[in-house]
């Protein structure tokens, strides 16, 4: 397809308590969107389980992660759990020339930087489960950690909540998939026709019923 006829590329950023579902949000949308890619963050912790560099994550050292912090190579960064994370802006730069939806699985920390970093190209998501009693229901059936575990995991749930609805465009609740994931997707049509000078009126109306200033969050009132 030629530049002129190809939808703009879009940075997708998805952040979410664990538990939400938005890992499995993220999956469905690629698997339905063909130019729809995974940003693939560099990291300097070691790989775990089936990981493979480059696919799942760019591994490595905290030598070289400092290296590349000073040469300005990261859109977006971050210190999580004594390990650094961050996406390269080579590899944003790369899915907005061809036109691609970019797929962000970050924490709201790196949203908020990206969005920073790329104004017009870069939309954010917060997914929530319908309540925080369903979220720590989520917890306990997925983990076999202790109570006290759980807790601390419920306490860093509600302060990304409240960061993420401070300064987050986008929340979608994932009380059902197919609901959530509809939403997700009409998000991103309605971006990219309006980054095109285009209406998609059917993928407006559904985006502007997920805006946070016009969401249900009573749930998840402090």
């Amino acid at each position: 397809m030629s530049s002129e006829g190809r939808a703009p590329g879009l940075l997708l950023v998805l952040s979410a308590p664990s538990g939400a579902g938005k890992t499995t949000l993220a999956h469905r949308l690629r698997a339905e969107h063909p130019d729809a890619v995974f940003s693939v963050s560099a990291t300097t912790r070691a790989p775990r389980g089936a990981e493979r560099e480059g696919v799942d994550y760019h591994f490595v050292s905290r030598a070289r992660f400092d290296e590349l912090v000073a040469q300005g190579a990261f859109a977006e960064w971050a210190d999580v759990h004594g390990h650094r994370y961050g996406t390269l802006r080579a590899t944003v730069d790369e899915a907005l020339r061809a036109g691609r939806i970019a797929l962000f699985d970050i924490d709201v920390q790196g949203g908020e930087q990206l969005r920073r970093a790329y104004p017009r190209d870069a939309v954010t998501v917060l997914v929530l489960p319908p309540t925080l009693d369903e979220l720590a229901r989520r917890l306990r059936g997925r983990s076999t950690d202790s109570d006290e575990v759980i807790a601390r995991r419920l306490a860093a749930a509600r302060a990304e909540v409240a960061r993420g609805l401070a300064s987050y465009e986008y929340v979608v609740v994932n009380e059902e998939l197919e609901v959530a994931l509809a939403a997700l997707q009409a998000i991103a049509a309605h971006e990219r026709a309006r980054r095109a000078g285009r209406t998609d009126a059917a993928a407006a109306a559904i985006a502007a019923r997920c805006l946070r200033a016009v969401a249900d969050l009573r749930a998840w009132a402090p």
